[in-house]
């Protein structure tokens, strides 16, 4: 069989020895194609030619799966697929699987990287050292501490869930929104569930923890920041595309949101020369690294691994987790 790992050169791994030591643990006989994307023409080639894909940010549209008539699974080395047209997988015969959990540690501490470096001015104050070699605390409001204040969470799933408890442990309130999950279920972690508009009227920081659908897209746009009552901290840590980059540059702009902590932009390879949201004291920003870990490394690589031999080798019982086929 045939096995393509392919992505935006920007988050191709260095080495995929142990994704090719899995699978060849079920498929001795597997061979490997491993390349950077560059044009739609050769993805889909390269898909076309293989039997099983990995991959985790590629947009994988209704005219990639028309493109692929020998693919036969697609697994996502990632939590998140709002990268992939299920239906059009569906009907083009490509099962689709994905990782169900293995950074949720990494990014929950993450977030509380961002949400206490914001609220302590950490960004402006290095700043102020290393380029201005000025050592002086009262150049900007001390602002309040984070015991008390309200956290807003967007997606209370694993990560949620895990943000939640260390937000408890700082003293914070917690309030959640989440269609998905019931006020009785949100109670036992001490969260309350609210509605988006109470959301941002009540909320001192928001984190936004969602997988990117339809009905969510650029949820945090202009309308949102201007409904935010309390100028809070915003933090994203889920998918880029939940937020308007330029609403959000607007909100920082006149006072909206008193600070920024992205770990995602709304393009997975975004242009950052130029970039509305860069070169400020109140914006921090990482490359989509929150995940990021020796021991979640370990498991993106083999449980993608595995859902992709088990699929291709008709183990279904042991795919974490299969998205659109059902057998």
């Amino acid at each position: 069989m045939r096995i393509l790992i392919c992505d935006y050169a920007n988050v191709m791994e260095s080495d995929y020895s142990l994704t090719i030591q899995k699978i060849k643990e079920q498929i001795p006989d597997a061979v490997f194609q491993i390349e950077s994307y560059t044009n739609d023409t050769d993805l889909y080639r390269m898909a076309d030619a293989a039997d099983g894909m990995i991959t985790a940010f590629l947009p994988l549209n209704q005219q990639f799966f028309e493109h692929v008539h020998h693919l036969k699974c697609v697994s996502i080395n990632a939590v998140g697929y709002g990268n992939v047209d299920l239906a059009a997988a569906s009907r083009n015969n490509v099962a689709v699987c994905h990782i169900k959990e293995y950074c949720t540690q990494e990014v929950a501490e993450h977030t509380f990287a961002l949400i206490e470096a914001l609220n302590r001015n950490l960004k402006y104050y290095n700043k102020r050292i290393e380029q201005d070699y000025e050592w002086k605390y009262h150049t900007i409001s001390g602002g309040r501490p984070l015991s008390g204040q309200t956290l807003a969470i967007f997606g209370l799933g694993r990560i949620g869930k895990r943000v939640a408890e260390l937000a408890k442990a700082f003293g914070m309130k917690v309030i959640a929104v989440d269609p998905y999950i019931s006020p009785e279920l949100a109670k036992r972690f001490g969260v309350k569930m609210v509605s988006a508009k109470e959301a941002f009227a009540e909320a001192d920081v928001i984190s936004n923890h969602m997988n990117l659908t339809d009905q969510n897209y650029h949820l945090f746009g202009v309308d949102a920041f201007e409904a935010m009552k309390r100028r809070p901290i915003f933090i994203n840590v889920g998918r880029g595309a939940c937020m308007d980059e330029n609403a959000l540059a607007i909100a920082l702009d006149q006072n909206l949101v008193r600070a920024a902590g992205l770990d995602v932009l709304e393009d997975e390879e975004p242009a950052l020369q130029g970039h509305p949201l860069l070169n400020r004291d109140n914006v921090l920003i990482t490359p989509h690294s929150a995940f990021y870990s020796e021991s979640s490394m370990e498991k993106l690589q083999t449980i993608s691994a595995d859902n992709l031999a088990n699929y291709l080798m008709g183990n279904m019982g042991r795919i974490k987790e299969l998205l659109n086929m059902n057998y």
